[in-house]
C-alpha cells in the first residue's frame, strides 16, 4: 500500500471516529425530542439531564484537536562537528535508501535506534527529523550491524510513516481519552452510590434496624455502556493501524537489505534480541549493583561497562540470537515477530556479501568514553550523578560486604533479645554457655508449618540449617571487617567470595557442623575464623 493509500486510510480511521460520535450524539438528540414529545414534566427534565451527562464526555473527546505529543527520550544531542564520521554515515545510509537525512542526532541509553518527524498538516508537511541512537546498542554492533538497523530506520522516512504516526497517534488518543472519561464518570457514580448507600446504612444501624446489603452493579451502567462502544471501535481500530504498521516495519527491513547486506540485516536482528535482554540483565546485576551502597561505576562506565559482559558471556549471547521470539511483544506490538522478519530476511538470496568485514560500531565516535560519560549526566538522577565513583573491582567489593552486613541484622536482633552480642564471637560464648540458646535463637526465625508443629528431636533437625547458615553469615561479616576475605567480580558469573587461605572452604563445613551438633563444639570454628 503507498503513502497516499495509507495516509487515506489513516484519515478515514479517524474520521470514523467523529462519525461515531456524531452518530451517538443525534441518538442522544432523538432521545431529548422523544422524551418532550411523549413524556412531560420532571420525567423529560430527567432524561434530558441524562443525554447532556452522557454527551459530554462525548464531546470533549471529539475536541481535543492537539495531536499528542510523545515525552522525547533524554540523549546527549552530537553536531556534524562533534561526531563527523557518524553522521557521514547516517548520511551515507539515508542516500542509499533515498530519504533525507536527520536533521539531528541524539545518543540515548537504549538497546534501540528511532526515528521521528515533526509533520504538520496531517503530515503532508514535513518537519524536523530526529534519529534516536542507543549507546547500549552500537556497544553490541559492528559497523554493518549499525548501518543495517539505520537503513531500517530511515526507510520509515523514505516511507512517509513517521509522517502518518502523528495523524495514527491522533485517533488512539482520541479514543483512549473518550473511553477514560466514560469510566472516570462510571466511577465517580459508583462511589457516589456507594457512599450514599453507606450512609444510609449507618442511619438504620444506628436505629437498631438490619442494613441493607450494599449493591452499586447499576451505577454508572450508562457510562460504562457508552465505553464499550467506543472500546470496540478502538478494537478495529487497532487492527487496521497495526497491520499497516507491521507492514511498514518489513517494508524497513527489505531497506536495510538493500544498504547492509542480507547478512549484516538479519544478524543485526539477532544480536538486536541478545542485546535487548543482555543489557537489562547488565544494569540490574552490575550497572546498579552498587546503589543500595551508595556506589557507581567510575565515568563512562554506567552504560559502558555492557562490553566486559557481552565477551564473558559470548556463549549465552549466541542461544539468545538463535532463540528468537515467535509471537509480537504484545498484541499492539507494530513490529513483526522478530523470527519472522528474520526469516524473510534470511530467505532472500546470496547477494555475495557474506562476511562483510566491519569494526566495532562505538568507533563511528570520536570518544566512546566520553560520549558515555555524557549519557550518564542527561539520563541518570541527581541523586544517582551524587553517588560515590569508584571501580568495578571495588564496587563488587563494598558493595556487596554492605548487603552481607545488613542480612546479617536479622541474626544480630535474634542474638541480643536471647541476651548475646551480636558478632560470632558472642554467639559462640553463648553455645559453649548454654547449647540450647541456638534452637531458641532458631525459634526467631521464620518456619514452616511443619517445622511449627515439630517437638523434640524433630524440631531441633529443622532448626539445625537454620543456626548453621546464621553462622555462615557472621563468618561472612567476620572475615570481610577484618579484611580476610573479599568479594571478587566476575563478568561470566555471580560476585564470589576469595577466603583467606586455599582449602578454607573445606575446612569451614566441617567446623559449621559441628557448631551445630547436638554436643556442640565451636572450637573449630574459633580456631578457623577468629584466631589471630
Amino acid at each position: 500500500m503507498g503513502a497516499s493509500l495509507r495516509a487515506l486510510r489513516a484519515l478515514v480511521l479517524l474520521a470514523g471516529f467523529y462519525l461515531l460520535s456524531f452518530v451517538l450524539l443525534a441518538v442522544l438528540g432523538l432521545a431529548d425530542w422523544a422524551a418532550f414529545a411523549w413524556l412531560h414534566g420532571p420525567v423529560a427534565g430527567k432524561v434530558v439531564i441524562a443525554t447532556v451527562v452522557l454527551a459530554v464526555p462525548i464531546v470533549r473527546g471529539m475536541f481535543m484537536l492537539r495531536t499528542p505529543k510523545a515525552e522525547p527520550l533524554p540523549g546527549v544531542p552530537v553536531t556534524e562537528a562533534q561526531e563527523p564520521a557518524l553522521w557521514r554515515a547516517v548520511r551515507e545510509v539515508a542516500d542509499q535508501v533515498g530519504t533525507r537525512a536527520p536533521d539531528e542526532i541524539l545518543l540515548v541509553d537504549e538497546v534501540n535506534a528511532a526515528v521521528s518527524e515533526d509533520a504538520s498538516f496531517l503530515g503532508l508537511r514535513s518537519g524536523t527529523r530526529r534519529l534516536y541512537l542507543g549507546l547500549p546498542l552500537m556497544t553490541g554492533l559492528d559497523e554493518m550491524q549499525l548501518r543495517a538497523v539505520l537503513a531500517h530506520e530511515m526507510g520509515h522516512y523514505a516511507n512517509f510513516d513517521t509522517r502518518l504516526t502523528p495523524l495514527i497517534a491522533r485517533g488512539r488518543a482520541q479514543l483512549v481519552r473518550t473511553i477514560g472519561h466514560f469510566h472516570d464518570r462510571a466511577d465517580t457514580t459508583e462511589a457516589k452510590e456507594r457512599a450514599r448507600q453507606e450512609k444510609r446504612a449507618e442511619k438504620r444501624i444506628a436505629k437498631g434496624k438490619k442494613a441493607k446489603e450494599i449493591d452499586t452493579d447499576g451505577a454508572g451502567i450508562s457510562y460504562r455502556a457508552m465505553a464499550k462502544i467506543y472500546t470496540g471501535y478502538a478494537r478495529f481500530y487497532m487492527r487496521a493501524t497495526l497491520s499497516s504498521s507491521r507492514r511498514q516495519e518489513l517494508a524497513a527491513d527489505l531497506a536495510s537489505v538493500r544498504v547492509a547486506g542480507r547478512d549484516s540485516a538479519a544478524s543485526a536482528l539477532r544480536e538486536l534480541n541478545a542485546l535487548d535482554s543482555a543489557h537489562g540483565f547488565y544494569m540490574r546485576s552490575y550497572a546498579t549493583l552498587g546503589v543500595g551502597a551508595g556506589l557507581l561505576p567510575s565515568p563512562g562506565q554506567v552504560f559502558g561497562g555492557l562490553r566486559h559482559l557481552l565477551d564473558a558471556r559470548s556463549a549465552e549471547l549466541e542461544d539468545m540470537r538463535r532463540d528468537l521470539s515467535t509471537e509480537p511483544a504484545s498484541p499492539y506490538d507494530s513490529h513483526p515477530a522478530l523470527a519472522e522478519r528474520v526469516a524473510r530476511i534470511e530467505a532472500l538470496p546470496d547477494d555475495g556479501r557474506t562476511g562483510q568485514a566491519a569494526r566495532p560500531a562505538l568507533e563511528l565516535l570520536s570518544s566512546p568514553q566520553e560520549a558515555l560519560a555524557a549519557l550518564e549526566q542527561v539520563v541518570l538522577t541527581p541523586e544517582a550523578l551524587a553517588l560515590t565513583r569508584v571501580d568495578w573491582d571495588e564496587l563488587v567489593h563494598r558493595s556487596m560486604t554492605t548487603y552481607a552486613g545488613r542480612g546479617a541484622e536479622e541474626i544480630r536482633e535474634a542474638l541480643a533479645a536471647e541476651g548475646a552480642g551480636p558478632g560470632l564471637g558472642a554467639l559462640l560464648d553463648a553455645v559453649d554457655a548454654d547449647p540450647a540458646v541456638r534452637w531458641r535463637i532458631a525459634d526467631r526465625f521464620p518456619k514452616s508449618e511443619e517445622a511449627r508443629a515439630a517437638t523434640g528431636r524433630t524440631a531441633r533437625e529443622f532448626a539445625r540449617p537454620v543456626v548453621r547458615r546464621a553462622l555462615d553469615r557472621l563468618v561472612t561479616v567476620e572475615l570481610l571487617a577484618r579484611g580476610a576475605a573479599r568479594w571478587e567480580l566476575s563478568w561470566s558469573d555471580p560476585a564470589t567470595l576469595s577466603y583467606p587461605v586455599p582449602g578454607f572452604e573445606d575446612e569451614l563445613g566441617p567446623a559449621l557442623d559441628a557448631a551445630v551438633a547436638d554436643q556442640p563444639d565451636t572450637g573449630l570454628l574459633r580456631k578457623l575464623v577468629l584466631a589471630p
